[in-house]
């Protein structure tokens, strides 16, 4: 609309013009050449108009005869950039369906058609690794770092050839450099981190974390992890050559992570080994409360060394206090009654284990009471024959590794904070003795092949035995195995020095 009135506006002038023009009549006279010629005022302008408009179109029609051979030329260049940006998309659209021949194909097309542009040595290097073709890949990575724009990611292309060929020490070096140019980079900035771990720079790698919460490409609440678990890792490194600092190190990473369970034991070790041993039992019972863990039940009765069995056993149902109902209570305390031969209060917290999830190291510490209580040495069988087949107890895991001891990074893929504690995957027919955590000299299981000999249940034995032993279906009884005991047989109870009733689960 603004356009027509303006349209209509300068019509409107020129008439205007024109008219005005030739209401004051005039001539103009031009003389060239000897010749003297005189026109009125309003023919001379048009006849000057028209000759302005004949100059143009002739000096228009030059310059494109001259310009011929460049619009060819641009029109040439053109259509190559179009078939070659046409065959990089093709030779992604290939790398993305995972079709290697396709897309090197594709990229030899576009490396003809548009030279090093930064797509096609990308596309190159896609292919050359779709196809196992390292060298070739690592040739068009480098010749990324020529170009500012995609410095970068030659690096990371460089890095990724590097971990393939399982040189740690190149990745970390090309990690770097790309950290250094793009620092905001997601993958740059992990691998930068992996590295400091991988050489052990705590500090250097908390740096980083640092770093990167600031520029916010991580939360608090992981940058804040993250420093605990590099401060837990710098006290062990330093626990042997600087013990003080290695003490406040861990503190710290308390400070910052109280359920981080490598801590809190670590620091409640050695701030016993100070004497302080309030503060170590409060650090240590903060942790149990949020995640009972035996390591912390271990550090936990360990505060006073030299304390007597019993001592302990008292300091362990403590922790049983804190958090009555998780299983490592009760394996915490049958441990240390075990210890201090109160077998009662052994078999009272292994038999509620057992009952509500038995696994290898529930039923190896069943097999320990039968042989210190009893000398049963079918019914420790029995157990360790059970505990082959029973569920895995929780362990530290990192990408499919397990382990019994706690790493700040993974040994699989370098991820720092990697390690979980979790139950392993249950490992099909195999025995799972070697992953016990209570590691004392048991009988080993032997093989039996007699015809074994059923014993049916009767409502006596139902009657006399215990809940769990009754409601288990009937038994195969080997030939060595004395059975089924269901007669109860006064004892006294270690605890209260009075006769008690007892029962077993297999006696």
């Amino acid at each position: 609309m603004i356009r027509i009135i303006v349209f209509l506006a300068v019509l409107l002038g020129l008439a205007v013009g024109l008219s005005w023009i030739a209401d004051r009549p005039g001539s103009v006279v031009v003389t060239w050449l000897g010749q003297r010629v005189e026109l009125d005022i309003l023919p001379a302008i048009i006849g000057f108009l028209a000759a302005a408009i004949a100059l143009a179109l002739v000096w228009s029609l030059v310059r494109l005869v001259f310009r011929l051979p460049g619009i060819v030329g641009v029109s040439g260049r053109n259509r190559r950039k179009q078939k070659g940006y046409a065959a990089v998309s093709r030779g992604m659209i290939a790398v993305g369906a995972g079709d290697a021949k396709t897309a090197i194909k594709q990229a030899a097309e576009a490396q003809k058609l548009l030279g090093a542009e930064p797509l096609t040595l990308l596309l190159n290097a896609q292919s050359a690794q779709l196809s196992g073709d390292g060298a070739k890949a690592e040739k068009a990575f480098n010749l990324m770092l020529d170009n500012r724009d995609t410095r970068v990611v030659g690096l990371r292309g460089l890095s990724m050839e590097a971990n393939r060929k399982n040189d740690g020490k190149a990745a970390r070096f090309y990690a770097d450099e790309a950290f250094k140019l793009a620092p905001a980079a997601d993958w740059a900035s992990d691998a930068a981190l992996a590295s400091r771990c991988q050489d052990r720079d705590w500090l250097g790698a908390m740096s980083l974390v640092e770093q990167a919460a600031s520029r916010r490409l991580i939360d608090k609440e992981t940058a804040r992890k993250q420093r605990a678990i590099l401060l837990t890792a710098d006290a062990i490194d330093r626990s042997a050559r600087e013990p003080d600092a290695a003490m406040r190190a861990a503190q710290e990473a308390v400070k910052l992570d109280p359920t981080l369970v490598p801590a809190a034991a670590f620091a409640g070790r050695k701030i016993s080994e100070k004497g302080d041993y309030n503060k170590a039992s409060k650090i240590l019972e903060a942790n149990w409360i949020a995640s009972p863990h035996p390591d912390i039940a271990e550090a936990y009765l360990d505060v006073r060394l030299g304390d007597s069995a019993q001592d302990r056993l008292k300091r362990a149902r403590t922790l049983q206090k804190l958090a009555p109902r998780d299983g490592e209570s009760r394996l915490t305390v049958a441990r240390a009654a075990l210890d201090a031969r109160v077998f009662g209060t052994a078999r009272e917290n292994l038999e509620a284990q057992v009952l509500e999830r038995p696994t290898v190291r529930a039923c190896v510490l069943m097999a320990e009471l039968e042989e210190l209580e009893s000398g049963n040495m079918g019914l420790v069988r029995e157990w360790l024959a059970r505990a082959s087949r029973a569920e895995r107890d929780k362990a530290w895991v990192a990408d499919g590794h397990v382990s019994q001891t706690w790493a700040a990074i993974s040994p699989v893929t370098g991820k720092l904070g990697g390690f979980v504690w979790a139950t392993p995957p249950q490992a099909p027919g195999s025995m799972l003795l070697e992953g016990m955590s209570d590691k004392r000299s048991l009988p080993t299981v032997q093989t039996i092949a007699p015809e074994p000999i059923i014993i049916a249940d009767s409502p006596a034995t139902v009657s006399a035995v215990s809940p769990l032993a009754a409601a288990m279906p009937a038994k195969v009884v080997m030939p060595d195995d004395p059975g089924f005991n269901a007669t109860g047989v006064d004892d006294l109870d270690p605890d209260t020095a009075k006769p008690k009733k007892k029962w077993r689960l297999f006696g």
